[in-house]
């Protein structure tokens, strides 16, 4: 039998500002993640933990070429994440054509475009912003200067692409998971929240432990992922809450 799990989640999810859904959703995830991530890039707490992590690694980025680090959680992570949205991608296309469960055609549409768009943005941003990994600085070993996110690089020096932190990107892009469960199966959500909290913090403490990332980076590819799986979710579900036949002449 179809699920209809739609009219709890549009009970719970009003699309205004001063909702309680929005307090919990936007505005918490907003006031808990500015300032983070204000206090690590611009108060020195990125450099404050990167300097623990690297001495206590013994002054070197021990962990930059370990197996654990660097083949099974970098490498294989990137492969788990892109089996995972293989068979998201396979499932959303048997559904679109053979499933009879409107809702969940439309949230495993929305899986497939949370964490394309997810992924996809980090990606293009990191392409942006030319920022310096932690193992590029002088300050742990590396041959450059730490420039700040908002500072002017000097001319001719090398641009990087380490700012947002792009394999974390390929965990926190599944805190789709969440509202993907929000619009199908609302009892399921908190296990779909886990998932993508744990896969991105897996990805990004593993990157920092390598120093390929501070901890800001991670903050923001975290925030990022939440607020678009946030604004597709909104979509999606404004859309099911159409009738069909509206829907059908759009």
């Amino acid at each position: 039998m179809p699920a209809h799990p739609l009219a709890p989640a549009l009970a719970i999810a009003p699309s205004r500002l001063g909702s309680r859904f929005a307090l919990t959703h936007l505005w918490l995830p907003l006031a808990i993640g500015i300032p983070a991530f204000a206090l690590l890039m611009g108060f020195g707490g990125d450099q404050w933990l990167a300097d623990h992590v690297y001495q206590l690694q013994g002054g070197h980025w021990a962990f930059q070429h370990a197996w654990l680090t660097g083949t099974l959680v970098h490498q294989g992570g990137k492969w788990l994440s892109t089996l995972a949205a293989l068979v998201a991608i396979l499932l959303c296309f048997h559904h679109w054509r053979r499933g009879r469960d409107r809702t969940l055609r439309w949230a495993l549409l929305y899986v497939v475009a949370a964490v394309a768009l997810g992924t996809g943005l980090v990606s293009l941003l990191k392409a942006l912003v030319p920022m310096d990994c932690p193992w590029d600085l002088l300050r742990y070993g590396g041959h450059d200067a730490f420039v700040g996110l908002f500072d002017r690089r000097p001319q001719g020096m090398l641009a990087r692409a380490c700012f947002p932190a792009g394999h974390a990107s390929a965990g926190y892009a599944w805190l789709c998971l969440y509202f993907f469960a929000q619009l199908w199966r609302p009892s399921w959500r908190w296990v779909g929240l886990g998932i993508g909290l744990a896969a991105g913090l897996v990805f990004g403490v593993s990157q920092q432990l390598r120093g390929a990332h501070f901890l800001s980076h991670d903050v923001a590819t975290a925030l990022l992922c939440w607020l678009l799986s946030l604004g597709l979710f909104l979509g999606v579900q404004r859309w099911l809450a159409r009738p069909r036949r509206q829907e059908a002449q759009a």
